[in-house]
């Protein structure tokens, strides 16, 4: 998606969530002015999602190097990234509104799996701060790491049905029932997901029926051997 593709969808929805979001807010009584000159909800957005299709690993390297020098004609209101990195907690109740919208239908069909978000190098563990309150040592495929973890349910045709951020020693069974809500059909995990009473407790309260993922690839293959 271009920049001009990703800012129209975004401004699009910015104005029929925002007015309806504003009015729900509980007001503390006091007046808030608005900074002339100061970016909108959707252009602050447009710049945070922006940056997960460039190809920068570092926010600030991506926001000095290129948004500042390359895109002053699109965000004529640029502000410094001292500045953009306090705006951006403002926009996290919208950027959770706006990723919900993009969910796909559940088709009978879905997949959920974890991957780990690591914080920081192991070395630096003790001296992390940022994320020193959720943070948790954990295991995933790839050995051991000291972070998050993002659990993801997608479609037959890859699109997200639902997701989930839990501390990095979170057993990826857990989040399930939850991520489950609203889904039908079958579920298909690897063999980390696969127990008796998760499969009961999806089963009776959700309808879902989990399947180990190695199972039901070698029952493809079995059905494809007699084509």
């Amino acid at each position: 998606m271009s920049l001009l593709e990703l800012f129209v969808n975004v401004d699009d929805f910015c104005q029929s969530f925002l007015p309806v979001w504003e009015r729900k807010l509980i007001s503390d009584g006091s007046k808030k002015r608005r900074r002339t000159g100061q970016l909108r909800i959707s252009e602050i957005m447009t710049l945070i999602i922006y940056f997960h299709q460039s190809q920068y690993r570092n926010f600030k390297a991506y926001y000095t190097e290129q948004v500042c020098q390359h895109l002053r004609g699109e965000f004529p209101n640029l502000v410094t990234y001292e500045r953009f990195v306090v705006l951006m907690p403002s926009v996290f109740g919208p950027l959770s509104a706006y990723l919900k919208s993009l969910y796909g239908h559940c088709s009978g069909i879905s997949f959920v799996d974890s991957t780990a978000l690591e914080v920081c190098d192991p070395h630096r563990i003790h001296n992390h701060k940022v994320f020193e309150d959720v943070a948790e040592r954990g295991k995933g495929s790839m050995g051991w790491f000291y972070g998050l973890k993002l659990h993801l349910v997608i479609n037959d045709c890859g699109e997200l049905l639902a997701c989930q951020i839990t501390p990095g020693n979170v057993d990826d069974r857990k989040p399930v029932p939850t991520l489950c809500k609203g889904l039908f059909g079958k579920l298909i995990a690897d063999r980390g997901y696969i127990s008796q009473s998760l499969f009961e407790q999806l089963l009776e309260t959700f309808h879902v029926q989990l399947i180990d993922y190695t199972a039901a690839e070698e029952y493809e293959k079995s059905t494809h051997a007699f084509d």
